[in-house]
């Protein structure tokens, strides 16, 4: 029994099961090409399309996305990748199609899945480059004007603020002269200053909570950017089922386990991203804790980072 159809976007689509052999299906649809016939060529596949065969599937998929019916195309790929053995192929055609529609996030999804399995893939590594190059370069008007209000405020001196003579003193002669500049420093850095006191420092903290800020807050959005570029280098070295492991099953002890608690590490991605220097500045990490870190690290080809 013939499948019933619907009116797509230009093209008729096909419901119910196969009405022909995938094989024959295949055979057809290229002759159907070969005489420049494209729109014959989907209306055959459409007709083996129920038996799910992911080459008819593929190659339907393929052609639909020549004749701009996108979204019908990205069913069919999602449906090719849906199994155990997603067909790479499908991964990186559903990427291309992601990435013209400005959808850099699902683009790196499908290539992440190549990856995983074989990182060493060079089409969806170079491709993956791109996509990450264009997604750092989209341009969102909403994001670009609240990052123009923030430096805004960030510029804002702090003269403008009220605050006492002595807490003003100090910053000047600290040549903290804006509030981005303040939000630079810590908490031990100020009342290491000469003539600033707690008084100066709980005056200080009330005006910045005030507007939701915090002492040190830009120092550790710096020390993220840092380490978030890193992670994207240790993308390309391990698989990210590998860098997201919890640390703890790593089978640490428990003294080495508590200190890298301490210093906000969870994962493997989080550790590899560290310096010995940075571990070795915890309370009671000490060098055989250090060489449990090192053993643990190069089990899975990764290793602590080194600064240049």
């Amino acid at each position: 029994m013939a499948g019933t159809t619907q009116s797509g976007s230009g093209l008729d689509t096909v419901i119910g099961g196969p009405t022909i052999d995938a094989n024959e299906a295949l055979t057809r649809a290229d002759s159907c090409e070969a005489e420049g016939n494209r729109i014959g060529a989907i209306e055959v596949l459409r007709e083996a399309a129920g038996s799910g065969d992911e080459r008819v599937l593929f190659k339907l998929a393929w052609l639909l996305d020549l004749c701009g019916e996108e979204e019908e195309a990205i069913s069919l790929y999602t449906e090719c990748i849906s199994g155990d053995r997603p067909l790479v192929n499908a991964l990186l055609n559903l990427a291309v199609i992601y990435e013209d529609q400005g959808d850099f996030n699902s683009a790196e999804k499908c290539l992440q899945q190549i990856l995983t399995t074989n990182p060493n893939h060079t089409r969806a590594r170079l491709f993956m480059r791109d996509v990450r190059a264009s997604k750092d370069m989209f341009y969102d008007e909403s994001e670009a004007r609240d990052l123009a209000k923030r430096n805004a405020l960030m510029d804002t001196p702090v003269t403008d603020f009220e605050l006492s003579v002595r807490a003003r003193n100090c910053l000047k002669k600290m040549e903290i002269r804006t509030l981005g500049d303040l939000l630079k420093v810590s908490e031990s850095e100020l009342l290491a200053y000469k003539n600033f006191g707690e008084t100066s420092l709980v005056e200080i903290n009330a005006m910045l909570l005030t507007k939701g800020l915090r002492l040190g807050q830009n120092l550790d959005s710096h020390y993220q950017r840092v380490r978030a570029d890193i992670y994207e280098d240790l993308r390309a070295q391990a698989p990210e089922e590998v860098l997201n492991r919890p640390i703890s099953q790593l089978d640490f002890s428990v003294r080495a386990r508590k200190a890298l608690q301490m210093l906000g590490v969870h994962t493997v991605g989080d550790l590899a991203t560290r310096t010995e220097a940075e571990l070795m500045g915890i309370k009671n990490f000490g060098q055989t804790s250090l060489d449990e870190v090192r053993e643990r690290l190069g089990a899975l080809n990764l290793s602590l980072r080194n600064i240049e």
